[in-house]
C-alpha cells in the first residue's frame, strides 16, 4: 500500500492537536546551541531507546534532576550501560557540542556517543535539526510495504505536501504508535481506533 498525499492528510486529520503540536514542534527544530540542550537531546534519546515512549519520559525527568543535582544517572536509573553513558555525556557536554558543530557528518557524530547506535543516530540528529527520518520499526513497515526506504518515503511526502522529511517521520511515526495506521499492513485506521470517547459513543 502507497501513502498517498491524500491519505497523509486524513493522518493529520486523524491525529488531531497531536498532529498539529508535533508538526509545530518538528517544523521548527534547531541545531542545538547550548551544551545543556545537546546533552538532554542526546540523553532523552539514550533513556527512549528500547522502551515506551511515556515510560521513558518519566525516566529522563528523573535522570535529569539527579545529573543536574551532582549525582550520577545511576542513582535514579538502574540500567549500568546507559546510566554510564548518560554520566559521560553530562561531564563531557561543552566538548560534544563544539565536537558536533564542527563536524562534518552530523549524524555519524551522533553515532559516536556512547549508546547512540545506528538508528537512534537519525533520532538524534533529527532532533537536532537534520531533515532525516528514523528507520525505526514502523517506518521501516511503512517503507518496505512500497520497497523503498524510510527516507525515501518521507523524502516523498515531503515533496507532495511540503512539510519536512523529518515531520513527515514524526507524524506517521505518531499515527502508528496511536493506532491510526497499521504499520504492519499499512491499513489506515482512523481517529476511531485510538479515540476512546468516540468509540463510546459509536463513532
Amino acid at each position: 500500500m502507497t501513502i498517498s498525499a491524500a491519505l497523509f492528510r486524513d493522518i493529520i486529520a486523524a491525529l488531531g492537536e497531536q498532529a498539529v503540536d508535533d508538526i509545530a514542534w518538528s517544523e521548527n527544530l534547531k541545531p542545538p546551541t547550548d551544551a545543556e540542550d545537546f546533552a538532554s537531546e542526546a540523553i532523552f534519546v539514550i533513556c527512549n531507546s528500547g522502551m515506551k515512549n511515556t515510560i521513558a519520559v518519566k525516566i529522563f525527568a528523573k535522570v535529569m534532576t539527579a545529573i543536574q543535582g551532582d549525582l550520577s544517572a545511576f542513582d535514579v536509573f538502574r540500567h549500568p550501560g546507559k546510566a554510564k553513558a548518560i554520566d559521560l555525556i553530562w561531564r563531557t557536554r561543552a566538548d560534544l557540542l563544539a565536537g558536533y558543530l564542527s563536524a562534518t557528518d552530523k549524524i555519524e557524530f551522533c553515532a559516536s556517543l556512547p549508546w547512540i547506535g545506528g538508528i537512534t543516530k537519525f533520532h538524534l540528529a533529527k532532533n537536532f535539526g537534520a531533515d532525516v527520518a528514523k528507520p525505526d520499526v514502523h517506518l521501516q513497515r511503512l517503507a518496505d510495504h512500497e520497497g523503498i526506504t524510510a527516507q525515501a518515503l518521507c523524502e516523498r511526502l515531503a515533496a507532495q505536501t511540503g512539510y519536512r522529511a523529518a515531520t513527515v517521520d514524526v507524524v506517521l511515526w505518531r499515527a502508528c504508535a496511536n493506532g491510526v495506521l497499521n504499520s504492519r499492513t499499512g491499513e489506515f485506521l482512523g481517529r476511531q481506533a485510538f479515540d476512546p470517547e468516540q468509540r463510546e459513543l459509536g463513532l
